[in-house]
């Protein structure tokens, strides 16, 4: 029987770089078929050929045994492929309603203008129908959140009906609720015949939702396995090309004096009455579902975002910041969770990106010393293991894990004394993962204070001294980490539950 879709032979060259090499992947509809590999495997490049974004060198692609030519994405969603891509390629001054029904917005009668109102009723409909009502259809795409956005991409690429669908690590910024509603989405369309093709790093996904996984390693197709059939560590040997042990790093905590205190913190509408500490060498993990407050409470602790009532001090000084200038001047940084759009400049080097926030500690009376500037930055990209280690290469042309690596070394080089770590790990394959989680273990060590959100939360009890737990604003539970286990913790985060010392 011929499958639905064959690509055979796909190969694509970047510059000196060999993306794909002769890859031959197949797929059936009414599959969810996974692919997998570390960063620059060559997962996103075969996912936009598929899509046209990008033309292959060489190979052949045919659906239902007909060959096609996918030589732009108009062709491709022709075809009837959509891409969800992992950073949200969303209009950011139009409104969810016409990015979603972007070049298909109705019209009134004769066509001489559009009916906004139906088409915030239509895309109302198509976001119930995917289990993610509750957004606001009128808002701006700008002044969504990254989960908000990423459900509005999933919602405009499935209210087309597609016939195979990529979705590019689209769990990254979800939280467990809106994980599984995402799962009970993915279940539906194969159901509908849709040939649904997932890339992610997060493995447990894999085996929750995976009929076949696809394995990628520097650009060559390693093998194609049946997820109930291979065991997680056999899977991380065919995409690290060794096993991976003991990925969260080991240490122990001597409690120091704390770095940071916050009391009854609160900010109309986003949280209230938020209250902890954060120790010297202690790393603290935050967790909560999407719309919790996580990401606000670090904001307003590092001056994006101003709270209204409550207190701060950092080292038993009172703390009140104004910008994250006041926050860098208090020793005090955050790697925020979009690392493209607030992390990074894309067109610049790491030497500049890696510098952004110490120019005081590579300049004199205002200018570069391009010199002390190069040995800071080249000490610090060895330190976290930047690869490739060439400071000159822009690092838009880096692969995720070495972006985040990029950004980690930036605020280390501001030196400071408590860092805020917002979903540090997402869109980072497991390899990168280990190294990351090695670089904070170290900072750690070191005496650093670091508060670390995450989504993962494997990786706050793998991480994590202590555990906070936020629902709807509110700290609603705190554990140790032997208190701590994967069911207590998501029980008290949904409500179900509560940690030891909850407020």
């Amino acid at each position: 029987m011929t499958p639905f879709l064959q690509m055979s032979g796909i190969s694509k060259r970047f510059g000196g770089t060999q993306a794909l090499r002769s890859v031959d992947l197949t797929a059936d509809s009414g599959e969810v078929h996974a692919i997998v590999g570390e960063n620059g495997a060559g997962k996103s490049t075969i996912s936009r050929i598929l899509t046209g974004a990008v033309q292959s060198d060489a190979g052949q692609i045919r659906l239902d045994g007909k060959l096609q030519y996918v030589t732009s994405p108009l062709i491709g969603q022709q075809l009837g492929i959509r891409m969800v891509a992992q950073h949200a390629n969303l209009v950011p001054n139009l409104s969810v309603a016409e990015n979603v029904l972007l070049g298909a917005m109705p019209t009134g009668r004769f066509g001489w203008w559009i009916d906004m109102a139906a088409a915030h009723r239509q895309v109302e409909q198509i976001l119930e129908s995917i289990g993610f009502e509750g957004i606001n259809v009128r808002r701006r795409a700008s002044r969504l959140s990254a989960a908000q956005r990423q459900v509005v991409e999933i919602a405009k690429a499935v209210s087309v009906k597609p016939r195979i669908l990529i979705m590019d690590e689209p769990s990254a910024v979800l939280a467990q609720d809106d994980l599984t509603k995402l799962f009970t989405l993915i279940r539906r369309l194969r159901e509908q015949n849709v040939l649904i093709f997932y890339i992610s790093h997060r493995l447990d996904e894999l085996y929750a939702i995976a009929d076949r996984v696809t394995v990628l390693k520097d650009g060559a197709l390693v093998g194609t396995v049946d997820p109930r059939e291979t065991q997680r560590d056999e899977l991380i040997r065919l995409m690290v090309g060794r096993p991976l042990q003991d990925i969260f790093p080991r240490r122990v905590w001597q409690a120091g004096a704390d770095i940071l205190s916050v009391n009854s913190l609160s900010r109309t509408g986003v949280f209230e009455n938020v209250s902890f500490t954060v120790a010297q060498g202690e790393i603290v993990g935050v967790y909560g579902l999407v719309g919790s407050g996580r990401t606000e409470v670090a904001r307003c602790i590092f001056g994006a975002d101003r709270a209204e009532s409550g207190e701060m001090r950092v080292s038993g000084r009172a703390y009140r910041p104004r910008s994250p200038r006041d926050a860098l001047r208090a020793g005090i940084a955050m790697l925020t969770e979009d690392r493209a759009s607030d992390g990074l400049v894309l067109g610049l080097s790491i030497r500049d990106n890696m510098s952004l926030a110490s120019f005081a500690a590579v300049s004199r009376m205002g200018v570069i010393d391009r010199r002390t500037q190069s040995e800071l930055v080249q000490a610090k990209a060895r330190e976290v293991d930047v690869r490739p280690p060439n400071i000159e290469r822009p690092v838009g042309k880096l692969s995720g894990g070495n972006q985040q690596k990029v950004v980690l070394a930036k605020w280390l080089l501001t030196n400071a004394r408590l860092l805020l770590l917002d979903e540090p790990t997402r869109g980072v394959d497991v390899a990168a993962k280990k190294e990351i989680y090695t670089a904070i273990g170290h900072l750690a060590q070191q005496g650093m204070g670091i508060l670390l959100i995450s989504s993962d939360l494997p990786e706050i009890l793998g991480m994590c001294d202590r555990m906070l737990v936020m629902r709807e604003g509110r700290l609603v539970g705190e554990f140790s980490s032997e208190e701590a286990t994967e069911e207590n913790v998501l029980a008290c985060a949904s409500g179900g539950g509560k940690g030891t010392h909850a407020h």
